[in-house]
């Protein structure tokens, strides 16, 4: 009898912890098991990244690099804008956003919490335009905005700590610890090459990912037009690029970013954050058509 209780004690105390940790995705509604600190995270996250950059060759291109600063910083201030409109909590509050170039010919590119930005010169050809990289930065950014990464560490904490919390598991087990980082955040045996997110999470950026570049003031439609070009990209080629490998353009992909395309129209403000600027000009009552955002879904 004691022993059946204190089963039971043991479980409700799990699922009370389980819900506890449990947080929703803003926009999206998704609710997520979250129960990493973000500022552990992100502090180990800009030492993967500073690693990461001193083994690389960071691009001296000025026109690459202020192409991807300014895509990438406009789609930032129009999320930023966005949560403020609304009164929701700034997800990017403390980070210090870098948009860096590395020379190389892999097709790819990744963001990691504290709002570090690596673009690969091999993925702009692809890209071809600003808003064909605001698709590739809206849906890295998207990753970030949504946590993905602290979702899956706490998934493995659960499987694998039974739930120890992340500052707890550094103390006891810090090797561990940091495989778990690096499983979540991936940069994995190959420095800069990041795991795949699962089809949830992948499918959640992809979703957020059009909303944004439409927020910055970027069409969406050109988003299907990008990973058209990165399937045709990868055929014929014994290794398909890096990007593809953690993110499958295949038919289904990119049906389902076609059917995401009027949601994120909702969302388009032609000319971004100059035209929220405009917006916030306009005398009460007066209506901002396309530049509204639509309401929080609840």
């Amino acid at each position: 009898m004691r022993k059946a209780m204190r089963s039971t004690v043991i479980a409700s105390a799990y699922l009370l912890f389980l819900l506890a940790g449990c947080t929703e995705v803003p926009i999206t509604g998704r609710r997520q098991l979250n129960i990493v600190p973000q500022s552990l995270v992100t502090s180990m996250s800009l030492q993967e990244y500073q690693q990461f950059i001193s083994q690389s060759k960071v691009s001296s291109d000025p026109k690459v690099n202020d192409q991807v600063k300014r895509v990438g910083t406009r789609i930032v201030q129009a999320v930023e804008q966005y949560e403020k409109e609304h009164g929701e909590k700034n997800r990017f509050a403390g980070y210090k956003w870098e948009f860096n170039v590395i020379e190389d010919k892999q097709i790819n590119a990744f963001a990691m919490p504290g709002g570090k930005v690596v673009v690969y010169t091999g993925i702009l050809p692809v890209a071809q335009n600003d808003a064909g990289l605001a698709a590739v930065l809206g849906h890295e950014i998207a990753h970030v905005f949504a946590e993905h990464g602290s979702e899956r560490m706490s998934q493995a904490l659960l499987v694998q700590m039974g739930g120890m919390g992340l500052d707890v598991a550094l103390q006891k087990q810090p090797e561990q610890t940091r495989s778990l980082f690096n499983a979540a955040y991936g940069l994995g045996s190959q420095v800069g090459v990041l795991l795949p997110f699962s089809r949830v999470q992948e499918s959640e950026a992809d979703h957020l990912g059009l909303i944004f570049m439409a927020m910055a003031g970027y069409d969406p439609h050109e988003a299907v037009g990008f990973w058209q070009r990165m399937s045709a990209a990868g055929k014929g080629q014994a290794k398909p690029p890096e990007f593809l490998s953690t993110h499958p353009a295949d038919a289904t992909r990119i049906r389902n970013l076609e059917n995401l395309v009027p949601e994120a129209m909702k969302y388009f403000r032609p000319g971004g954050t100059q035209a929220q600027t405009q917006t916030q000009s306009r005398t009460p009552g007066q209506t901002a058509g396309a530049l509204q955002f639509p309401p929080i879904k609840q």
